[in-house]
């Protein structure tokens, strides 16, 4: 069976039950109980989380993102991630995760956009800034063979409907069009096939709001 890890910040926390019952009897899918949140932070700790797996070197498949802590605007200020530190950042979480599993595939999924007209004036995200960094992540990544999974540009479709607030996509819709699109992913690289899901009786994991923030 095909071995799976998900990796991110809480846009991954909605559709990674999802994924995982969709893949159910194909693929073991496994991800970790935090919410990611800032690429220093993935950097940090994606070695641990890959070893809490229980995969070991046999992982066939990574899919990972993180920019949307680093893009957040606090009280006015400029993005807590400058963009250079971003870049740097990136290429070496793709380093570490191919050091720790060396025949994965690795997907990296591009941030998606906001609602900006729901958002707090003091906890804000720009989506010109987002796509700024999701442009720098695509570029250094450029170099390797990392897959590049564009939730920016399906996320930018998506109606506001499909918000469940500013930043996530907690909706029915949001949950099956975003898990859709990882499935899709996952599924083409490896050479699988996924079941449906029945949304209307989904239940997803039980994040606290603590855990998921913002």
């Amino acid at each position: 069976m095909k071995k799976v890890i998900l990796i991110g910040d809480s846009i991954r926390m909605g559709y990674d039950k999802y994924v995982k019952e969709a893949l159910d009897g194909v693929a073991e899918v496994w991800y970790p109980d935090d919410n990611c949140q800032y690429a220093e932070n993935v950097l940090r700790f994606v070695h641990e989380w890959i070893e809490k797996s229980g995969f070991g070197a046999d992982v066939d498949l990574i899919h990972w993102n993180a920019g949307l802590w680093d893009c957040l605007e606090l009280f006015g200020d400029e993005p807590l991630t400058t963009i250079d530190y971003y870049k740097n950042a990136i290429g070496r979480i793709y380093k570490r995760i191919r050091m720790v599993c060396p025949n994965a595939k690795i997907v990296f999924a591009t941030s998606t956009s906001v609602n900006e007209a729901m958002a707090r004036p003091e906890f804000f995200r720009h989506n010109s800034v987002i796509k700024e960094y999701n442009q720098a992540a695509i570029e250094v990544l450029s170099d390797t063979d990392a897959i590049i999974n564009d939730l920016w540009s399906l996320s930018c479709t998506f109606p506001d409907s499909y918000h469940s607030d500013f930043v996530h996509y907690y909706t029915p819709e949001g949950t099956e069009h975003l898990g859709g699109k990882v499935l899709s992913v996952i599924c083409s690289e490896l050479n699988i096939s996924a079941k449906d899901v029945n949304i209307e009786n989904f239940e997803p994991e039980k994040y606290s709001k603590e855990n998921i923030g913002f």
